[in-house]
């Protein structure tokens, strides 16, 4: 079966990746102090972390709309098209992408589409979409493939680690106090996704004890490991990446382990030093 994915860019790739996937991205905006950023291979990543770092107020983003969705779908060739988003209970990007299929089905009624919603964002976006290229590559029948793609996605499992706790308390995710004394007392939570909705794992103190537990913490969560690839995306610390792909590799036997830098939406959330990981 032939087919097209295009995902909105709360899922990290790296360029090479994008390339041999044939992925289409349909970028979110973010704006720091009145700049507004692109997320695409324009965004200058550096730049944009340093602003976010020097800025006292919070970052503001902007979903895709569902022109740009549309402009996508037109231009897609295949007649198997799978839409990807970040879990639609943070974002609008999968409503955004509903009222363009709706309209592109108006003029292309022939024309299989379906949006994914990932219950997940960054490294958990990721996994999600290998587990949609295994499925699709033996897929015949797109139906199947919706339905096994639906499965793959109720065991996915999205743990993150932040080593900075500032932009959660710019943007109101925690209370300015609540973080305050997190960072006083070196506090550094495991949370994971649940559901589509992001809710807290395990709370230890020390950013790089907490990965270190997450890591012990995996085999209490699922059994095969041997069927699954673990995504590691991180904001500038491929450092820690390795750390944490090492000690899982000496406990586990994943298919595959790998390490991605996380794209703009991800950055502003998992603020510097941040790590997600998704299998």
């Amino acid at each position: 079966m032939k087919y097209k994915i295009i995902s909105d860019t709360a899922c990290d790739l790296s360029k090479e990746m994008e390339k041999e996937f044939n992925i289409s991205y349909v970028p979110f905006k973010i704006t720091v102090e009145g700049y507004e950023y692109v997320d695409d291979d324009t965004l200058n990543i550096e730049g944009y972390l340093k602003a976010m770092l020097n800025s006292k107020n919070p970052i503001k983003t902007a979903c895709p709309g569902p022109y740009e969705y549309l402009n996508h779908l037109k231009n897609t060739k295949e007649d198997n098209i799978f839409i990807l988003t970040i879990s639609k209970k943070l974002s609008g990007s999968y409503n955004s992408a509903a009222v363009a299929v709706d309209e592109f089905k108006k003029e292309y009624p022939d024309k299989n589409v379906y949006i994914v919603d990932s219950q997940a964002a960054s490294a958990g976006q990721t996994s999600v979409l290998l587990k949609m290229i295994e499925v699709l590559d033996k897929a015949e029948d797109f139906n199947e493939a919706v339905n096994l793609i639906e499965e793959k996605i109720k065991s996915n499992f999205t743990f993150f680690v932040l080593e900075s706790l500032d932009n959660l308390i710019k943007n109101g995710r925690i209370k300015r106090t609540s973080g305050l004394i997190a960072n006083i007392l070196n506090i550094r939570p495991v949370m994971e996704g649940k559901n589509g909705e992001i809710s807290l794992f395990e709370m230890n103190r020390g950013f790089k004890r907490s990965i270190m537990k997450l890591a012990d913490a995996l085999g209490s969560v699922c059994n095969n490991f041997e069927e699954r690839i673990l995504v590691i995306s991180h904001v500038n610390r491929l450092d820690m990446a390795n750390e944490l792909k090492e000690k899982v590799k000496n406990l586990y036997n994943f298919k595959d382990i790998i390490i991605v830098h996380t794209k703009g939406l991800s950055s502003g959330y998992a603020d510097n030093g941040g790590i997600v990981i998704g299998f």
